[in-house]
This record gives structure tokens, C-alpha cells and sequence, in this order.
């Protein structure tokens, strides 16, 4: 008996050092691949920064309204679990050449305003105040690049507290604030990129829901944007239509006044659940061909006569992402 039981042991021993060796391996190869495909972004970006506007000296007479940027979806929620939709964390995606974080808010347990994937019970990705002071401390040491960032309200928290939190991150100076002259209905009275830079309002901040004017740098979303529909789980993204604000597609008009963002990250079924779908992103990243974002932007710019200000991903650095940024602005014009 005594020797059965040891065996028992044993072997219990056995499989967990051997599950323990695969965990180690899965991280190890994980961590490889990651780096293989992120450094030649880092490299590049490295080389632009240095430069004008974003990276280029052509993009500072370029209005602010008039430049597309890759935007990353859920851009705090990083790992390796149904709930992560990044694979590398914000100063990485920053370092990579991303422009444009878009992060969901909600209240936690102790009532802080945290970044949360639907509930922060499902994941807590720290608080909005310390998430803003690592952008501000990346916008202290790039002093020519200039960022947007998207904040979601799903708890409907009044705008004073996120101004208490912009304040209390430190980069409140940062963000540009509308002057006399700006029209929100019209995309030409938006300031050039140098503009921006030369002024120090290199954060370009909007809040989906509750923004309003007594906060005048936390712009109201969707007095500024449209968005094509989010969520989307069939791989082609056959349609490009106006989703939200709602009624707005009714009035053409007032629609091409504003800019606009693609939501091209795909979600797949599991358990009745939708989650980021991790297995096809290299494939809906890609710059061409069938179910790229080179098809979905070129449906919406048939169908709307320009081009997006963001395009919402999942796990950014797999595909062609900021070759196709770049060739939207202007540059690299072979890859669509």
C-alpha cells in the first residue's frame, strides 16, 4: 500500500513538473514570437520619430482631420486570456508607431475609475489616472508626436471626475482644446499636426458618452466621429454603414462633416460568449486580399469618398498595420 502510494505521488509529481516545462516552453516561444514581430516596428519608428510630425515631415502641414491613424482597440487589456485583445502593452504599442488608444472606463469594487473589459470583474487593467501618467510620460520624451485617445463611459461617470483624473495624471496640459475658430461641422477647421505640436496640445482626447462643455479638452465623441458597427464576427466586414451615433445616416450631409472610424477587429463565438478572435488576426491585419483592411477601407471610402481618421484593431502588430497606415496618408502608396 505504502509503495502504491508513493508511485501516486510520484506520478502526480511527474505531471505537474512536466505541465510546469510546457508552460515555460508555451511563454518562451510566445515571448519570441512577439519580439520577432514587433522589432522591426520598434526599428522603424525609431528612425522616423526623429523627424517632423508623427514621424513625418510632410504630415505637419497636414490637418489633423485629414491624417489616418491605426488605432488599437482595447489598448490597456493585454495578455494572453479571452479578455486581452493587445499583445504588448501601451508604451510598446506607442514605441511601435500606434497613434490612436482607444480604452474602455468603468468603476471598480473600491470605486475607482478603472480600465475594465465590460465589468471589472471579468478584468481590471489598473486605473485610468496611472494608464494616463505612462501615455504622459511617453508624450514627455517624443515631443513631435502627436496622439488621440479614445475613452469609453460605460458607467456614464461625469466628466468632472475624469477632468479630476486628467489633472491629477499630470496631462491635462497636453490636450488641445477647441478655439473660437473651430467648427466641430467642419473637418478644415481642425489645426494642422504642427499646429498641434508648435501649441504643446499633442493629445487630441474624446469620451464616447457624457462629455460636456465644462470640460472643454474632452471632446464629445460622436459630435466628432461616426463608427462603422463593433462586435462584428463574420471575417469579410461586408458593410461599412454609419452604426453610431444613431440617425445620422439619414442626413449624408452631416455625416461627411465628420470623421470617421473603422472597427475592423474581429470576435468569435465561444460558449455563447464573443471574444477577440486571436487564431485570424494575422489574416485581418493584412494590408490586402479578402477580409483585410485593405478591402474594408476601400468599401468605405466607395461608399463615403475618403478615407478613416482610425481603424480599431486587435493585436496590432500581427500584419501589415502600419505599412497600410502609411500608405493612407500618403506614403508606401504599392501596398493597397
Amino acid at each position: 500500500m505504502r509503495i502504491q502510494k508513493t508511485e501516486v505521488r510520484l506520478k502526480i509529481i511527474f505531471n505537474y513538473t512536466i505541465l510546469f516545462l510546457a508552460c515555460i516552453i508555451i511563454s518562451v516561444i510566445t515571448t519570441i514570437n512577439l519580439m520577432e514581430e514587433i522589432a522591426p516596428m520598434l526599428n522603424r519608428i525609431h528612425t522616423q520619430a526623429q523627424v517632423g510630425c508623427n514621424g513625418h515631415v510632410e504630415l505637419c502641414d497636414r490637418r489633423y482631420s485629414n491624417i489616418t491613424q491605426i488605432a488599437t482597440h482595447d489598448s490597456a487589456f493585454v495578455g494572453i486570456l479571452p479578455t486581452d485583445d493587445q499583445d504588448v502593452d501601451v508604451v510598446a504599442q506607442l514605441d511601435a508607431g500606434v497613434r490612436f488608444l482607444q480604452a474602455q472606463t468603468h468603476r471598480n469594487v473600491f470605486g475607482t475609475l478603472s480600465l475594465c473589459h465590460t465589468s471589472c470583474y471579468l478584468k481590471d487593467a489598473g486605473s485610468v489616472e496611472s494608464y494616463l501618467q505612462v501615455v504622459k510620460g511617453w508624450l514627455d520624451t517624443h515631443p513631435n508626436e502627436v496622439l488621440t485617445l479614445l475613452l469609453t463611459n460605460g458607467d456614464n461617470v461625469r466628466v468632472s471626475e475624469f477632468d479630476h483624473i486628467f489633472t491629477a495624471s499630470g496631462i491635462q496640459p497636453y490636450a488641445y482644446i477647441p478655439g473660437p475658430s473651430h467648427n466641430a461641422s467642419v473637418l478644415d477647421s481642425w489645426p494642422t499636426l504642427g499646429e498641434l505640436i508648435g501649441n504643446g496640445t499633442r493629445l487630441v482626447a474624446f469620451l464616447d458618452y457624457g462629455a460636456l462643455d465644462t470640460v472643454p479638452y474632452i471632446l464629445p465623441e460622436f459630435l466628432y466621429f461616426w463608427e462603422t458597427p463593433f462586435d462584428m464576427t463574420d471575417p469579410s466586414f461586408p458593410q461599412c454603414i454609419i452604426d453610431r451615433p444613431g440617425g445620422l445616416a439619414e442626413d449624408p450631409a452631416l455625416a461627411y462633416q465628420r470623421m470617421y472610424i473603422i472597427n475592423h477587429y474581429l470576435d468569435t463565438e465561444m460558449l455563447g460568449m464573443d471574444i477577440p478572435d486571436r487564431r485570424d488576426a494575422r489574416k485581418t491585419n493584412a494590408a490586402t486580399g479578402n477580409d483585410s483592411i485593405g478591402a474594408q477601407v476601400s468599401l468605405c471610402q466607395k461608399e463615403h469618398g475618403r478615407a478613416p481618421k482610425g481603424i480599431l484593431l486587435d493585436y496590432f502588430e500581427k500584419g501589415n498595420v502600419l505599412e497600410v497606415q502609411d500608405a493612407l496618408n500618403g506614403f508606401w502608396n504599392s501596398i493597397l
